[in-house]
């Protein structure tokens, strides 16, 4: 069975994995992987090697954002059928930790993550021609209605629908977001399902900026010059209410702050190194800053949003490549000016 598997920075290779010989469990699917979404953990992994503490100290296939085709059900699963389209959840708690206990799972303190290399040994990743899994992690998508390359847009989806919970109600609020890279489009995306009355991008590209507003914000500011273009967004102590900050800028952090009105919140959606926060209007604004991880539940619902076309996040996909060209892939991916979610299409070499 063939995987992309990253070796150390820039070794990227296309190679056998061991194969899905095990015998299946009762509660078990075995998805035959067709296309998997590039995330910016993956470039990361492929440009450093990893990110922050987390290094590959082992070869990893890469990969968390996919869907497939299943191919074989165990005898205790009824939820999905052989021939389904279905994606692929990669995050599983472990239900025991004292997190889990506590009903906070997305916390989980031992965590098994689709390609990640927090844990040694690593959790191979979802890029490669088969993958068997737990029942609980595949959701079946309306094959007739969406691409499987659509169906990989589930992981990150998620992420943007348990960001916008975070940010509390949003019906008729006046929404923020800086950075439209493909998490910022969809939490564009997750604050218009949520109400949003006005969802505004900021962005130092053309090609992100272009793509935010096919998915309704208005206005799309390019802020490469400088955070000047947001002086009106100030006026009055601030003119917004919610700000989704998914880009991990110091600078796009510390003047996105002046632009929230009294009372107003902040999300933290993109990672970043540590910053300095302005403190002073934090506290006499007596603004909520909140940082968003990971997801849980909202999984199943990114699933069923994409699968009964309520979202339709086909424009989002600037391309897709075959297995054998992940390089090629992964360096088009890394041009933000050029791209904004890019797939690998697994189903063969």
């Amino acid at each position: 069975m063939h995987a992309v598997v990253i070796h150390a920075p820039h070794d990227l290779r296309i190679e056998n994995f061991p194969g899905e010989d095990a015998p299946m469990g009762a509660e078990d699917v075995r998805v035959r992987m067709t296309a998997g979404g590039i995330c910016g953990s993956d470039l990361h992994y492929y440009h450093h090697g990893g990110f922050g503490v987390v290094r590959v100290r082992e070869p990893m296939t890469l990969g968390h954002e996919a869907a497939g085709i299943v191919e074989k059900v165990g005898s205790s699963v009824n939820h999905v059928n052989p021939g389904d389209l279905v994606a692929v959840n990669p995050s599983r708690p472990c239900g025991v930790c004292p997190s889990c206990q506590r009903g906070n799972r997305i916390h989980c303190e031992n965590m098994f993550f689709n390609g990640s290399a927090m844990r040694f040994p690593h959790a191979q990743g979802l890029f490669r021609e088969f993958v068997t899994v737990p029942g609980k992690q595949a959701f079946r998508l309306d094959a007739n209605r969406v691409s499987a390359a659509e169906a990989a847009l589930c992981e990150p989806f998620s992420v943007c629908l348990h960001a916008a919970a975070q940010a509390g109600d949003l019906a008729g609020k006046t929404v923020l977001v800086s950075g439209a890279g493909p998490i910022g489009v969809l939490s564009a995306v997750a604050a218009k399902l949520g109400g949003a009355r006005q969802v505004i991008a900021t962005d130092i590209t053309a090609h992100s900026l272009g793509i935010a507003a096919q998915f309704g914000c208005d206005p799309c500011l390019d802020v490469s010059a400088g955070p000047e273009v947001l002086a009106p967004y100030t006026e009055g102590r601030g003119q917004i209410d919610v700000v989704f900050e998914c880009s991990g800028n110091p600078r796009a952090i510390a003047s996105v702050v002046a632009t929230l009105k009294p009372r107003g919140t902040m999300v933290l959606v993109g990672l970043g190194g540590d910053v300095m926060m302005p403190m002073n209007t934090i506290v006499t604004k007596e603004l909520t800053v909140v940082g968003t991880f990971r997801f849980d539940q909202e999984f199943a619902r990114a699933a069923e949003l994409i699968s009964s076309g309520a979202v339709n996040l086909k424009a989002m996909i600037s391309g897709q490549y075959p297995m054998a060209d992940a390089i090629h892939a992964f360096e088009a991916a890394s041009d933000r000016t050029r791209a904004t979610k890019v797939v690998l299409d697994l189903a063969g070499n």
